[in-house]
C-alpha cells in the first residue's frame, strides 16, 4: 500500500512518489523506464554538445543522433534498417514537458486501468497500442499523397500512442468515472478521452501529423481491447505468453510463486491454503461490491471507508 489514507492529506508528495516507485509494479516500471531513457538521451546529447560533435547532425535531422536512431521512421526502407524502432520509439521523449505530460496521463490512466482492468494486462496494452500507432503512422505516410514530400525524412518519437491506448482503454471500461480537474471540477473520464482524440484529429493538418496519427492508432487499440475484453476475449494473453516464454529462456530456474507461498504481511509464518483462499475471496468480493456501486451511482457515492478500501486494493501487490 502507498501508506496512510490519502483522503486525509497526511502523506507528503515525496513520500507518495517514493512509495509509488517502491511498489515495482508494471505502471511504476513503465514510468521509470521512460524517465531513465529521457535522462540517458539528454545526458548523451549534452556530452556531444560540449565537445561540438553533434552540431551538423542536429541541424540536418532536428534531433541528436541517439534520439534519431531510436525514433520510428516513416520511410519503409529506413524502417527495415531499424526494426527495433517499432518498440524503442514509444519510450523516447526529448523535451521535459513532453515527458511530464505523457507520464501524468499514463499515471492517471494507469491507476484506473490497474483497478478496473488488471495490472497483468497493462504491459500488453501499452506495447500493442504503441505498435498499432506505429503501423498507422507508417501506412498513412506511405499511402496518402499529402505526406509524399516528407515521408523520406519524417520520424516519430514519444510514448503518447501507448499512453493514450491505456487511457482510452480505461475510459472505455469506466466511462462515467469522475476525475477532478483543476478549474473544471469533476469531469467524467469519457469526456476527457473525447477531448484527447478530438485534439489529435484537429491537429493533423497543423503540425506533427505523424505524432497525432500514431496517437489515434493507440487510442483505436485501447478502445478495441476493452470492447473485446467485455466479450471475454483477452488480446493481452498472447503477448503475456510471449513475455513469459522470453523470461523462461533468460531465467530457466526461476519458479513462479503459487498463491500458497504467500505469507502475512505482519508475520513470518505462512498461512494455510484454506485461509489464504478464503481471505482472497472475501477481499475480492468487497472490491467487486464497491465497483458495482461506482457503476450504478458514481464515485462520489462512496463513503470515505469505501474510498480508502478501493485505494488500498489498487496498491496491494
Amino acid at each position: 500500500m502507498i501508506g496512510q489514507n490519502p483522503y486525509k492529506g497526511n502523506i507528503s508528495p515525496l513520500d507518495e512518489i517514493k512509495s509509488f516507485f517502491n511498489k515495482k509494479d508494471v505502471l511504476s516500471r513503465l514510468i521509470l523506464v521512460n524517465i531513465i531513457v529521457f535522462t540517458i538521451i539528454n545526458a548523451f546529447a549534452l556530452i556531444l554538445y560540449l565537445f561540438n560533435i553533434d552540431q551538423n547532425f542536429v541541424q540536418e535531422y532536428g534531433v541528436n543522433r541517439i534520439t534519431y536512431y531510436l525514433s520510428l521512421p516513416s520511410n519503409i526502407f529506413n524502417l527495415l534498417l531499424r526494426p527495433w524502432s517499432l518498440i524503442s520509439y514509444m519510450f523516447v521523449q526529448e523535451d521535459i514537458f513532453h515527458l511530464f505530460f505523457n507520464m501524468l496521463v499514463l499515471y492517471v490512466g494507469g491507476r484506473i486501468f490497474n483497478q478496473f482492468v488488471g495490472e497483468n494486462k497493462m504491459l500488453s496494452v501499452y506495447t500493442i497500442s504503441g505498435f498499432v500507432g506505429a503501423l498507422l503512422y507508417v501506412l498513412t505516410f506511405n499511402i496518402f499523397p499529402a505526406f509524399g514530400n516528407v515521408v523520406s525524412s519524417s520520424f516519430a518519437i514519444g510514448a503518447s500512442a501507448s499512453v493514450l491506448g491505456i487511457f482510452i482503454a480505461s475510459a472505455s471500461y469506466v466511462p462515467n468515472l469522475p476525475i477532478n480537474i483543476v478549474l473544471f471540477g469533476n469531469v467524467k473520464l469519457k469526456y476527457i478521452a473525447l477531448v484527447f482524440i478530438a485534439l489529435d484529429l484537429l491537429n493533423i493538418r497543423t503540425g506533427n501529423a505523424g505524432g497525432h496519427i500514431a496517437h489515434i492508432g493507440g487510442a483505436i487499440f485501447g478502445f478495441f481491447f476493452i470492447a473485446q475484453f467485455k466479450k471475454n476475449i483477452d488480446y493481452s494473453l498472447p503477448f503475456n505468453k510471449m513475455i513469459k516464454t522470453v523470461k523462461t529462456i533468460f531465467y530457466p530456474k526461476e519458479k513462479e510463486k503459487t498463491p500458497f507461498q504467500n505469507v502475512h504481511r505482519n508475520s513470518r509464518r505462512p498461512i494455510s491454503d484454506e485461509d489464504y483462499l478464503k481471505n482472497k475471496k472475501e477481499k475480492q468480493a468487497e472490491v467487486d461490491a464497491i465497483l458495482d456501486k461506482i457503476k450504478k451511482s458514481g464515485y462520489e457515492s462512496l463513503s470515505s471507508v469505501e474510498k480508502q478500501r478501493l485505494f488500498q486494493a489498487s496498491n496491494e501487490d
